[in-house]
């Protein structure tokens, strides 16, 4: 008597721990970002793949940049037995303490091909106007 593999049978099961991986990995879904200085702006850029433009939020307060999101989990189940998924889901938050010199009224923001490119000015160095200083007798 040929016994029947249960292979089919187990196999999804021994993986459905790792099927909805994708939610418990939001709990440390923190975004790469690199910052850089340039002569007149400091420039952040936030790889986002796959977030939408309006689920994107930028705030500045106290001398701090935060930037928090989503990413939402949109893929459909039906007919569809996933294994594992490796891919990212759900909210986002990253904060950047300013350089003192940022100018917080002039910040542009600019999502492109999944990178949340911002421009925060420097303020700029006023040099003070030439002044003759009178020098008194003591």
């Amino acid at each position: 008597m040929v016994e029947k593999s249960h292979t089919a049978g187990w196999w999804p099961h021994l993986y459905e721990p790792f099927r909805d991986i994708g939610h418990k990995v939001a709990d440390w879904f923190a975004p790469r970002s690199d910052a850089s200085a340039m002569k007149d702006y400091y420039e952040i850029n936030v790889e986002l793949p796959g977030v939408k433009t309006e689920d994107v939020d930028v705030s500045i307060h106290n001398n701090s940049l935060t930037i928090r999101g989503e990413k939402r989990f949109e893929r459909e189940k039906t007919g569809r037995s996933y294994f594992f998924s490796e891919r990212e889901y759900g909210a986002f938050e990253r904060t950047f303490r300013l350089p003192p010199d940022t100018d917080g009224e002039k910040i542009d923001a600019e999502f492109k091909d999944g990178i949340l490119c911002l421009k925060l000015a420097k303020l700029s160095a006023k040099k003070p106007a030439a002044k003759k200083i009178k020098v008194r007798k003591a």
